[in-house]
């Protein structure tokens, strides 16, 4: 007898604290009567009181099924309910404070950023937080699992949406544009799920909104209505709809100090420390829209699609580490099939008045002007042309890595910098004031003297100068932007990309 009450007393004991923990856990979260007792509260409708956690819970996977055309990410939205046992946290956090009709207006009022309201369901969650405080029209519980499911799942749905355009941009720019290069940040599912903590959707919602002296300005031009010359109110509308689309971007540099070219504004830019410590015309590649066949104003469904010009600049980011001063010209096969040969069919000595080597195999053809090129193989010759002033790369190349073969670079058509329409390369950028960017590179050392003297003593070989610190270039396109002035500043689409952007932003109104 002893032993066994000796046995038990700890067993008693343990029991007892098990029971004591047990009794603790409910505290940690929400029982089931605390999601009815809440919304009852919130609403002051008492239908709610009948609601359960679980019963909500198989409301909002139905809701999910029932509007999975209207959801935008809902494997994000699905993985965070199931995480968070499918509690109702946005209404029971933001409706009682009046958060979700601030959030409902925010919504509203997208339009302010050149983003259509619609893409956000703005009018129904309105109507929903009308509907689910409504005791006319919630009077039984089935009304209140459908209607409390259906604006938790629109509200987490465009919540997330509008913070990830007004943080990240509604489009991600690699998905549309065949010619697209730049790191380019796009949200994450941890970023997305950071919404459902946020304890005040007014200041989280102020947060957000783009800071930058640019989109403020193209904001306040929207808001003003300001008309383009030569276009129509629409058109300057959706001009600038686009352009705050690029600026929502995470793309663009943070160097102190880079390069970048604006293929539509036919500019290169030295930036250092924000401000332009150098600027200079450019030439660059020839565009498919550089007649305006298509606008923002007059448009069908196909043009929304990117079909590039083949010899449109790319959109890029890299490093420049090396410029080469007499450089060789390594002739694109492109280029040397379509006007290299033609050139040497109608003229047996054209090669050699351009300076131009031709290979076969590797090897250097002594003789090409016996080659019949009229029928010669596209593929079975390789061109390039020696430095000189024929050569068409000027006196010097500025090189950075890419997958499309496209470089800065001199060139020997200087007229070309005189015409206010300059696409007309084959998709490098020509620069107008070669040495001032390399000085602009390198400084005034050694190195830039030995560019200096290479340029103005010219040589048949090539020489390379590797900067001592690479600096970051961005090719880049836009068509609206206030300058320094203040003024407004609106370029030709030449290539067709606002077209093109504006198209999908247009096409988000369908999904």
């Amino acid at each position: 007898m002893i032993l066994k009450i000796t046995h038990k007393k700890p067993v008693l004991f343990i029991a007892a604290i098990t029971l004591a923990f047990v009794a603790i856990i409910p505290g940690c979260k929400k029982s089931k009567s605390d999601l009815g007792k809440e919304m009852a509260d919130a609403t002051g409708n008492k239908t709610f009181k009948d609601m359960t956690n679980e019963g909500f819970a198989e409301a909002f996977k139905k809701a999910m099924t029932d509007n999975k055309s209207m959801i935008t990410y809902p494997e994000v939205i699905k993985s965070y309910y199931a995480e968070n046992e499918y509690e109702p946290v946005l209404v029971l956090n933001h409706l009682k404070n009046d958060d979700l009709q601030t959030l409902s207006t925010y919504l509203s009022n997208s339009a302010q950023h050149g983003i259509n309201p619609q893409i956000f369901r703005a009018d129904s969650i309105k109507a929903l937080i009308t509907r689910v405080k409504d005791k006319k029209t919630v009077k039984d519980v089935n009304t209140a699992y459908n209607t409390l499911a259906k604006l938790e799942l629109l509200t987490a749905n465009s919540l997330i949406r509008y913070s990830n355009a007004l943080q990240y941009g509604l489009i991600s720019p690699r998905k549309i544009y065949q010619r697209y290069y730049t790191e380019t940040k796009r949200p994450d599912s941890t970023s997305m799920k950071s919404v459902f903590a946020v304890k005040e959707l007014k200041n989280y919602l102020d947060s957000i909104q783009p800071k930058s002296a640019q989109y403020k300005a193209l904001q306040k031009a929207l808001a003003d209505k300001v008309q383009a010359p030569g276009m129509t109110p629409e058109e300057s509308e959706r001009y600038l709809a686009v352009n705050l689309e690029r600026l929502r971007w995470k793309n663009k540099p943070d160097a102190k100090k880079f390069v970048i070219v604006n293929i539509p504004d036919y500019r290169l830019d030295v930036m250092e420390n924000g401000k332009s410590a150098l600027n200079m015309k450019v030439c660059v590649g020839e565009g498919r829209n550089m007649d305006k066949e298509v606008s923002l104003v007059e448009y069908d469904e196909s043009d929304k699609i990117d079909r590039p010009f083949s010899r449109e600049t790319p959109q890029l980011s890299s490093q420049i580490y090396t410029v080469q001063v007499n450089p060789v010209w390594n002739i694109p096969t492109s280029i040397a099939s379509k006007e290299i040969m033609v050139e040497a069919a109608q003229d047996a000595y054209y090669l050699d008045n351009k300076g131009i080597d031709v290979y076969r195999n590797g090897q250097k053809v002594e003789d090409p002007e016996t080659i019949d090129w009229g029928s010669a193989s596209k593929t079975e010759y390789t061109f390039k042309q020696r430095p000189g002033d024929q050569n068409a790369l000027g006196k010097i190349k500025f090189l950075f890595k890419n997958g499309s073969s496209v470089y800065l670079h001199d060139t020997p058509a200087k007229n070309a910098f005189n015409q206010n329409m300059r696409a007309v390369s084959h998709g490098c950028v020509r620069v107008e004031q070669p040495q001032k960017l390399a000085e602009a590179l390198f400084g005034n050392g050694d190195k830039y003297k030995t560019i200096v003297d290479k340029m103005e003593n010219p040589s048949d070989k090539p020489t390379n100068v590797d900067l001592p610190n690479k600096v970051p270039v961005y090719l880049t396109y836009v068509t609206c932007w206030v300058d320094d002035s203040g003024k407004l500043q609106f370029r030709p689409d030449v290539y067709g990309l606002d077209v093109v952007l504006y198209g999908q932003m247009k096409k988000l109104l369908t999904v």
